[in-house]
């Protein structure tokens, strides 16, 4: 303890933790007893409530199966007094088998090729014995080691020792063995090995949980070429297609071997699927995205090829927490049960601490949830006639398919204890609608005014859809001072209805300390275009707007056609893209009913346009999770199908989506 100084600060509460760890065992002469880290970040970096020793695997059902019937009453019973329950039955886990053994994972010679083991060198300036110290190694660095009964055996090279060890574990399915290959993100130094892996184990899909870089921090090394080919070691790779998605990015590779003899050998086709909408905390919002995703994923692994190999960092936090979701859903549509307790404790017995946190627990269960309750709606644009004929037939229950369709979206419950800002007595007459009222955790904060309380509220709420667009209403200079914030919001989006005039017929106006100049105003069938110069008299600062303003949409009702709607959404992503994709303030009178329909129809036809699939309900379902009421009646619902069918029909050749 006298030396705790000389470690950097980051280490010396962990040190504190192996210490006192130690003294324990010396004193109980067993290794039954465990410690926890005491940090409270979620990532795959940070062993968050690991054991240090490892626990043996318990046969006391206490977590049984459930039966899908049953999940969202579960769900709602361990989810009270904040997760209380699903935290006991995460800590209930075993970490890791006794008997596993990560001998080659703790050679020197492969001490580099594993990502996280460097951060515990710092314990060797602790004066313990070189016998405990080996065993306090050896005992941690299972921890986010591959096990060595089920790690992944490469080709030896010749005259390189070790050479056939790689930081990654075979890891079965729901009833596949070895269905999954779940690895470390790769090192520099581990790139060559990462693919002739690739090679050896004759994988097809690559699906990558982790972005190259969060909160500046290096999460794995780029793997692939940007463009063109590339050769690590003997695997030659060359980039075939690059397809951005909302969610995911999909990379096509053609990939070789190139040896000394013999010549080039046959090609094959290797697909990655990136999901990059894993926040740099915690879990995603939702598990929709993720759903789609592995959906994906599922779909365009060929039957003929080996092994998926997933990575995150370490490849177990995010890696384990894609793998069973995976085998719960096959579990679910093969038993109509779901074992998460019981498959999450057979895979660590592959590999130590897969599913790494409690969040990451909860969120398998989310995602079980999600998919028992609305199943799959996502449709292929040839299918979307037919969706249209059954949901435009009665039901058994008396109501339109589409009636109950939109019923699924209205159940949905507001949070109104989530929306404290928008309820205080200074902002209430802020709120056009008092149901309408943004949620904490995304509302828009505007700079506060000096010398006044709260300033800072505006009712306007960050949507995250297609390109992170904030759905707004407010008064003139409220929303002039949103329109002033960091990133600037450069263009307008809104349809006629109650509404303050925030900008000049001619010449300019003034709001507060914001002057609007009006420059430009042109009208078109069913919209006007308005470019505006907007000062910040105070800073002394300038930028240019541009505002679409829709008046195709009638008092009462719905537009008698999508052609106008279309349009504008063509209009607004063209200026998108030529103004650098800030968000975008879309607006009607309350932001919801109409403002919803605009970010749901700009989502819907964007991936239309991508993937040639689309998901009305989802979509919308996403919206109203982050704001009241987004999409507020079933005639504006009905009237995103009418508008996609319309954009659909437009086109002969559907090779025009992609």
């Amino acid at each position: 303890l006298s030396l705790r100084p000389r470690l950097p600060f980051w280490l010396q509460p962990m040190c504190l933790c192996v210490m006192h760890r130690f003294k324990r065992y010396k004193q109980a002469g067993s290794h039954s007893n465990s410690f926890r880290l005491t940090n409270g970040r979620s990532d795959d970096t940070e062993l968050q409530s690991v054991p240090l020793l490892a626990r043996s695997p318990s046969t006391n059902r206490k977590y049984p199966p459930l039966v899908v019937d049953k999940l969202e009453e579960e769900m709602n019973r361990r989810m009270a007094d904040d997760n209380k329950l699903f935290r006991e039955e995460f800590n209930a886990l075993p970490v890791c088998p006794i008997q596993a053994s990560c001998d080659a994972a703790s050679k020197e010679e492969n001490k580099e090729k594993n990502r996280y083991v460097n951060i515990l060198v710092e314990f060797a300036s602790i004066a313990i014995s070189q016998r405990t110290f080996d065993y306090m190694m050896k005992e941690t660095l299972c921890l986010c080691l591959s096990d060595d009964h089920s790690r992944v055996h490469l080709s030896s090279l010749e005259g390189v020792p070790d050479s056939d060890f790689i930081n990654a574990s075979f890891i079965n399915g729901y009833q596949e063995k070895n269905k999954f290959i779940a690895a470390q993100g790769p090192k520099e130094e581990t790139v060559n090995d990462f693919w002739r892996m690739i090679w050896e184990q004759n994988t097809a899909t690559i699906v990558m949980v982790t972005n190259l870089k969060e909160r500046k921090e290096c999460k794995c090394a780029q793997y692939w070429p940007d463009q063109g080919c590339w050769t690590y070691g003997n695997v030659r790779v060359s980039v075939e297609d690059v397809m951005v998605l909302v969610d995911y990015t999909i990379r096509k590779f053609c990939i070789q071997q190139v040896g000394d003899v013999g010549g080039k050998k046959p090609q094959r086709l290797v697909t990655q699927f990136h999901f990059t909408s894993w926040p740099d905390f915690g879990v995603p919002f939702t598990p929709i995205g993720m759903l789609k995703f592995l959906k994906k994923v599922k779909t365009c692994n060929p039957q003929y090829a080996g092994p998926i190999v997933v990575h995150c960092s370490a490849g177990v936090g995010r890696t384990g927490t894609f793998i069973v979701i995976d085998a719960m859903l096959d579990m679910m549509n093969t038993e109509r049960k779901v074992d998460v307790f019981g498959f999450v404790t057979r895979i660590r017995a592959q590999r130590c601490q897969m599913v790494q946190t409690d969040m990451q627990y909860v969120f398998i269960f989310q995602a079980m949830l999600e998919h028992y309750l609305y199943g799959d709606t996502e449709l292929e644009v040839t299918s979307l006639e037919a969706h249209l004929a059954k949901l435009y037939a009665p039901t058994t229950a008396g109501c339109g398919g589409m009636e109950a369709e939109f019923k699924k979206l209205t159940s949905i419950k507001i949070q109104n204890d989530k929306m404290r800002t928008g309820n205080l007595p200074a902002n209430m007459k802020k709120n056009r609608v008092l149901q309408i009222i943004p949620y904490e955790f995304n509302r828009v904060i505007i700079p506060v005014k000096r010398g006044e309380e709260d300033t800072d509220y505006v009712n306007a709420s960050f949507v995250d859809v297609s390109r992170g667009s904030p759905a707004v209403f407010g008064p003139a200079v409220s929303l002039w001072r949103l329109g002033l914030c960091s990133p600037p919001p450069p263009t307008r989006v809104f349809s006629r209805e109650k509404c303050a005039q925030y900008w000049p017929s001619d010449g300019g106006m003034v709001c507060g300390d914001i002057s609007i100049e009006l420059k430009r105003e042109e009208e078109s069938e069913s919209y006007t275009v308005r470019d505006l110069l907007v000062t910040n008299n105070r800073e002394n600062k300038a930028r240019a707007v541009r505002q679409f303003h829709f008046h195709g949409w009638p008092e009462v009702g719905i537009p008698s056609d999508g052609k106008g709607m279309i349009n504008i959404i063509a209009a607004v992503q063209k200026q998108q893209q030529q103004s650098g994709n800030h968000p975008i303030t879309v607006h009607c009178s309350a932001g919801a009913g109409r403002t919803g329909t605009f970010c749901a129809l700009s989502t819907v036809l964007e991936r239309v346009k991508a993937e040639a699939i689309l998901d009305v309900f989802q979509t919308v379902k996403s919206l109203r999770l982050q704001r009241p009421h987004m999409v507020q009646t079933l005639e504006q619902y009905e009237f995103c199908y009418k508008v996609v069918q319309e954009y659909i029909d437009a086109f002969s050749d559907y090779a025009n989506f992609k």
